[in-house]
């Protein structure tokens, strides 16, 4: 059957930028530059402004600035990173990438964020803290050397309760951002943007991301002058400045000039973009309140910005396939938690082992989010769905 209400819809949006983007990109193809250059300037300016930061750095994509900025804490093989398993695999490759060992914390049922009870006691009984000041995992021997939580579709996680926790082990926290663009956590009275929390924040802007490019790109987030020194050699082959390379750990991870100057251009609009998410949330929650579905919810710490509006229910496979029957598309946001891929059976982790993530696994749905969504569009799925569900 013909799609009647798009999973996503870039094309839309592309077309209100589509001017901006195609003067951007003729100006860059008359001056020929495409590797760095004012155009990546400029857009690592603005957002590091709207984030309310001092540096962005703009990176290839979002796996590379997890990677950069847990290698720029020195974070490597005798470590542990404490993260969750429910999310795309990009957030645990950064960690096995730099040789660390995923120490996995099970997410609030309610939320699908890191549960900082349960983390609080993972580093309560299955750690010691030194006088160091260091923290081992007594399983494996190794230091816990960060916390990372995600920011999953679009919620933030409980930075507040997050940050204390962090606090009280020295432990620097890492926010992957990558499904947050534009959200908002409230702090000491304060809402401030994800990114701008823990040390450092990886971004990507895959297209279908609230911010995104037309290809991979990616950026890291950081206040500290000494990460984003570090950060600066290792994205661009371990350089200070040309030919003089300072570390033989560096990669190829430059920002391009055009993903840059599509950003940028993208960037102004992305507030209003958010605003249109946020009202077509509320609006499912509305067409929706009478349906046997359980929800998404605002924490009164958070004001996500819905890069996926997930729904929960014991018949997801029979909505999934039934909407896709009648042109609505859906997608699944994650099927498989990562303790039970093939990826990581080495850890040993089988089922049970974090049941609300295998619980949420089993249960969620990704229903039809983008900011050109209409009223209409929504109303229809909200009444396939009651139909389906009966």
């Amino acid at each position: 059957m013909a799609t009647i209400v798009p999973f996503v819809d870039l094309r839309s949006q592309h077309e209100e930028v589509r001017g901006e983007i195609e003067a951007a990109m003729a100006g860059l193809i008359d001056r020929s530059s495409f590797i760095g250059g004012e155009a990546l300037t400029r857009f690592e300016k603005n957002f590091a402004q709207y984030l309310g930061v001092k540096e962005v750095l703009g990176v290839a994509n979002g796996t590379d600035a997890l990677w950069l900025s847990l290698a720029a804490l020195s974070v490597g093989a005798r470590d542990a990173v404490i993260t969750v398993p429910n999310t795309f695999i990009a957030t645990v490759e950064a960690i096995t990438r730099v040789g660390a060992y995923p120490l996995f914390v099970d997410i609030d049922v309610v939320t699908a964020t890191m549960d900082v009870e349960l983390a609080r006691r993972l580093l309560k009984e299955e750690c010691r803290q030194e006088d160091n000041g260091r923290t081992i995992h007594l399983r494996t021997g190794r230091r816990v050397a960060a916390v990372l939580p995600v920011h999953l579709y679009g919620l933030p996680a409980n930075m507040p309760a997050l940050l204390d926790l962090a606090k009280a082990y020295n432990l620097p926290i890492v926010e992957d951002a990558a499904q947050a663009h534009g959200a908002r956590c409230l702090l000491d009275g304060q809402w401030k943007r994800v990114g701008a929390l823990g040390v450092a924040a990886g971004f990507s802007f895959y297209p279908a991301k609230n911010l995104g490019a037309m290809g991979d790109a990616g950026a890291v987030a950081t206040n500290d002058p000494e990460l984003t020194a570090k950060m600066r050699w290792l994205r661009d082959h371990g350089q200070s400045e040309r030919y003089i390379h300072v570390t033989a750990d560096g990669w190829n991870s430059r920002l391009d000039a055009i993903q840059a100057a599509v950003l940028d251009i993208k960037l102004r609009h992305l507030d209003c973009w958010n605003a249109a998410r946020r009202a077509a949330a509320a609006h499912y929650r509305k067409a929706m309140e009478d349906l046997p579905l359980v929800l998404p919810v605002e924490p009164p710490y958070a004001e996500p910005v819905y890069h996926v509006f997930v729904v929960r229910t014991s018949d997801r496979d029979l909505l999934k396939r039934k909407l896709e029957d009648r042109g609505i598309g859906t997608g699944l946001h994650y099927p498989i938690p990562l303790h039970l891929q093939e990826a990581y059976r080495h850890l040993g982790l089988g089922p049970g082992s974090f049941p609300n993530a295998e619980e949420s696994a089993a249960t969620v749905l990704s229903l039809p989010m983008h900011p050109g969504l209409r009223p209409a569009q929504i109303e229809h799925v909200a009444q396939a769905c009651r139909e389906i569900l009966g």
